[in-house]
């Protein structure tokens, strides 16, 4: 209902006082309760001019005023032009009208307060919104003083109008603006309105609270300006002018001790971070004053990273006695990627724990403004928030709002009002609030950490500030940006305007407010001359805890034990076929379900779905937990996992992994949304914390991961090298030259292996079921961990030839590379080297040319490729025979450019080394199956050309 919809209304009132058999019965019956509701007797009579029922409504020509107690006064009792004659309905009907109209003034304070609310501590950018005016909906500055009944309004009561208004505008128009009526739930809005109008969006803050404010930010500026006095020009992301996220962060682990949260897992960018160590995670001083002296030069070469990327973990000790445990993540320069990895760590610590309701782990992510709105991979990570898959909790979102991003105006950087609109696409709210307000900043905190326990959903606060110095230190903000700055020149830091506000109101002293100061200026001096005469100790966390057991460095020399009981392994097998009783099952899944039990049986060979199955199995049963995602994974891309079985009855699913024995360790396998880089971000994070398990993520094609590069290029391969952090994360990336176009056939190896060094990743292409077995277990069982890439099949998948013996399976290990057991390297011409599907075309080519001297051998591990162990594989083929690299894939990809360079044109300086491959390209393949075929054959034909 709207006000025009209410003229609408007064017409037909006036239609049934005049003639009530005018009107339809359903008007009628309403109009009759209406008057009865009203106490006013059911008459009719001739109500006189035409519209002055709705002149009447708004108080306008002669329509009568209201006296002191809300009745009519005896001018109204003169019934004006346009009245029913009847005075008790024309009042109870402009009571309903005014009502009606307050109301609608109420929801737009409700709905767009915050666009006009005290937000921008620069005051630049002020905003008017004409529907908050009590003019815009038909009410006089008369009606402001007018009592009426405010019973409706539930939260927000007065005896008068303007009385109301005043409670609206200070709890949505002052130092916070909320954001949340989008929300579709009534009771989570019902649940805010109430705790903000009850309170003002105002918390009664004690002695205690405001000084611990104030010492907070008294410990981030002074560190702030410490800094740069002593490190004159250094870079360090300063946090000026954005305070007050400190006693932010402060407040919120006080309220998340309260709330039984035992860790904290916190992601961010650069802006703030080393503050953040400083005064959140109590790094020691001297040690963030060391990164800037780098007194150790030649302990970095060729790794490491810059102070405002690194991470740190640390107890922290609440006021109330609680600790809890707190991880800021390593982030590197693309600032939002580190949101799904903080995620991901968040999850498994939750998992780790047994906490299934996500209530004693929680997530902290400080975002930039220009960041959040601008970085696609933010709306994988709010889109993944309330996913079962992926699902923390609630997080706490806040967003360091400099107004600015590095030199873009937020006109030039994103078409939306706030910068965190694309938030509201989930059922959340979100704050608004001003940076310089460390009150409403006390409230915001206290309203959304109870949001988040109470429904355990992220929310957002948008922490309104700006940046006093410039992108970094060493920039000039005043080319792009003169009008801010000349602004943010003239003001006092936060805490010196906190500290004149609890001066007048009594809550310090200046002596207390020196005595605080001084401290902190104390202790950093302190700090500062150990930095200068104390030896120095590189503070790199080791690996502790649940990776005690764990290394990384070079790749061991000695193989894994992976090798199964085989009657044990049948049973796993054949465990896997059977289904609850009941369960009707789909008809095209009857005859691969009875060939697996072939296989459990010994009479069949064993397939590469169902070598992947009883890898997972053996491991769940001999307790290491197993978590997979990806699109389509729970069936397979390719139809051929199957790991999640449908009732085609009942839509009920079953997953047979979850069902092997009693004390079977925890099995996570969940279909991923449409997402790259925000799912494999979360693997990633999962993987940091689950090392005694097996963490993968599945592209649906291979070559899909380059949506997730930054992970990979960021993370996943440079963060033992950067972060001393291990990882053994594994990445199933279904890769094949088979005729399916450009985007279905690369995985990229190449990229890959140029980004391999100092053994940092593992880059294996298996090419039977055995040794995919055995690569997948000794991935679990090692205690080397680096993260591993498997380049995975996908017409293979039903190759009749890609089938191993159980036996194999069970007593044999993984081996990277696989030798010709059928021809001898004494008295070759030519060696065929490859890997992956082609070995089974070159195979099929031999037998056809019966050229059945010329040997194939696979290397099944591209990376870490040990010289001695392939050198040693070409024992016996005599100085001066040909080796020949064949691959799918263009010359300039592949592995054969990694290969190249490391071995150039002869091996041991015995043996030509030469390529057989397409073409160079720029795209991985052609889309014509035709020409496909016709490249394969062409290739084909020229790895055996000259041989008889």
């Amino acid at each position: 209902m709207n006000s025009y919809s209410l003229d609408y209304i007064d017409d037909l009132y006036v239609q049934y006082v005049r003639d009530p058999s005018s009107v339809s019965e359903t008007w009628r019956q309403y109009f009759e309760q209406f008057l009865v509701g009203a106490g006013a007797p059911i008459s009719t009579g001739n109500a006189g001019g035409n519209g002055a029922a709705g002149k009447a409504a708004a108080g306008g020509n002669g329509a009568g005023h209201l006296t002191g107690d809300g009745s009519m006064s005896a001018t109204a009792l003169q019934a004006p032009p346009g009245s029913t004659g009847n005075v008790v309905a024309d009042q109870a009907l402009w009571m309903a009208r005014i009502q009606d109209r307050i109301d609608q003034l109420v929801r737009e304070y409700r709905v767009r307060g915050h666009l006009i609310a005290d937000l921008d501590p620069l005051g630049l950018n002020r905003q008017d919104c004409p529907e908050l005016s009590p003019a815009s909906h038909g009410l006089s500055d008369d009606d402001l003083k007018r009592p009426f009944d405010s019973s409706i309004l539930e939260n927000v009561t007065g005896p008068t109008l303007d009385v109301i208004l005043s409670k609206l505008q200070n709890t949505y128009c002052r130092g916070i603006g909320a954001q949340f009526m989008h929300i579709d739930n009534r009771n989570i809005r019902d649940w805010l309105q109430k705790r903000m109008e009850t309170t003002e969006n105002r918390l009664d803050l004690s002695h205690d609270v405001q000084r611990r404010i104030y010492a907070r930010l008294a410990d981030a500026s002074i560190f702030e300006e410490f800094v740069r006095r002593k490190f004159v020009g250094a870079k360090t992301f300063s946090l000026e002018g954005a305070e007050t996220l400190i006693p932010m962060i402060d407040l919120a682990l006080e309220k998340a001790g309260q709330h039984n949260v035992k860790e904290v897992v916190m992601g961010m960018a650069h802006r703030g971070r080393l503050n953040v160590m400083a005064n959140i995670l109590k790094k020691r001083a001297m040690n963030i004053f060391w990164s800037f002296d780098d007194p150790r030069p030649e302990l970095h070469r060729g790794g490491g990273d810059v102070r405002y990327h690194l991470g740190y973990s640390s107890d922290w000790t609440t006021s109330a006695g609680d600790s809890i445990h707190i991880s800021l993540c390593f982030n590197p320069s693309h600032l939002e990627f580190v949101n799904t990895v903080a995620q991901g760590r968040s999850r498994c610590k939750q998992d780790n724990r047994g906490d299934d309701r996500r209530e004693e782990v929680m997530t902290i992510l400080i975002h930039g403004d220009a960041a959040f709105a601008g970085e696609g991979v933010v709306q994988e990570m709010l889109n993944m928030s309330q996913l079962e898959g992926y699902r923390t909790g609630g997080t706490l979102h806040i967003i360091i709002n400099n107004q600015v991003g590095f030199t873009t105006l937020p006109r030039d950087g994103r078409s939306t009002t706030y910068a965190t609109d694309v938030a509201k696409m989930l059922q959340i709210p979100i704050f608004h609030v001003n940076g310089e307000d460390p009150e409403a900043v006390a409230q915001v905190v206290n309203l959304a950490m109870d949001f988040r326990k109470a429904f355990h959903r992220d929310v957002v606060i948008d922490l309104y500030a700006f940046r006093r110095w410039g992108h970094n230190e060493g920039d000039e903000p005043r080319f792009t940006q003169p009008r801010m700055y000349s602004e943010i020149d003239r003001r006092a830091t936060v805490r010196e305007k906190y500290l004149e506000r609890l001066l007048s109101l009594g809550k310090i002293t200046a002596e207390e407010a020196e005595e605080i100061n001084r401290e902190r200026t104390e202790k950093l001096e302190t700090e500062f001359e150990a930095s200068k005469n104390e030896p120095f100790v590189a503070d790199t966390q080791t690996l502790a805890a649940n990776w005690a057991d764990y290394h990384g460095g070079p790749e061991p020399a000695d193989p894994v034990d992976t090798t199964y009981d085989k009657e044990r392994l049948g049973q796993l097998i054949d465990r896997l076929t059977r289904l609850p009783e009941g369960f009707s099952q789909h008809k095209k899944l009857k005859r691969p379900m009875q060939q697996r039990r072939e296989m459990a049986e010994g009479n069949r060979r064993v397939d590469w779905a169902t070598a992947e199955a009883a890898a997972f199995a053996s491991l769940l049963v001999e307790g290491h937990p197993i978590r997979i995602t990806g699109q389509d994974c729970e069936r397979g891309t390719f139809s051929q996992r199957h790991a999640v079985l449908h009732d085609v009855k009942t839509g009920e699913t079953y997953t047979p992994l979850s069902h092997l024995t009693d004390d079977q360790a925890r099995l996570e396998l969940y279909n991923s949304p449409l997402s790259e880089a925000g799912v494999l971000g979360f693997e990633y994070g999962y993987s940091l914390d689950c090392p005694g398990g097996l963490v993968a993520w599945e592209a649906q094609f291979g070559d899909f991961w380059n949506c997730a590069q930054v992970i990979v290029d960021q993370f996943i391969a440079s963060a033992e090298d950067k972060w001393n952090r291990l990882s053994g994360l594994v990445m199933l990336l279904p890769h094949g030259f088979e005729g399916q176009g450009p985007e279905h056939c690369s995985a990229r190896i190449e990229r890959f292996l140029a980004m391999a060094a100092e053994d940092n990743i593992q880059v294996c292409q298996p090419t039977t079921p055995a040794q995919y077995f055995h690569l997948l277990r000794r991935q679990v069982l090692m205690k080397w961990r680096k993260p591993l890439i498997v380049l995975t099949p996908k017409s293979l998948l039903r190759h009749p030839e890609v089938t191993s013996p159980l036996k194999i399976l069970a007593k044999s290990h993984f081996k990277k590379i696989l030798p010709d057991r059928k021809v001898r390297l004494e008295g070759c011409q030519r060696l065929l080297l490859c890997t992956g599907k082609i070995y089974y075309d070159l195979l099929d080519a031999r037998q056809q040319k019966e050229l059945d001297g010329v040997p194939i051998m696979r290397l099944e591990q591209l990376y870490p490729l040990q010289v001695d162990e392939f050198f040693g594989a070409l024992e016996g083929l005599a100085e001066g025979s040909e080796i020949v690299w064949v691959q799918d894939e263009p010359r300039n990809m592949g592995a054969w450019p990694y290969l190249k360079l490391n071995f150039g044109d002869q091996l041991l300086q015995k043996y030509k080394f030469r390529e057989v491959t397409r073409s160079e390209s720029a795209s991985p393949s052609t889309g014509s199956m035709a020409t496909h075929k016709l490249e394969q054959s062409e290739l084909i034909e020229e790895a055996f050309a000259g041989l008889s």
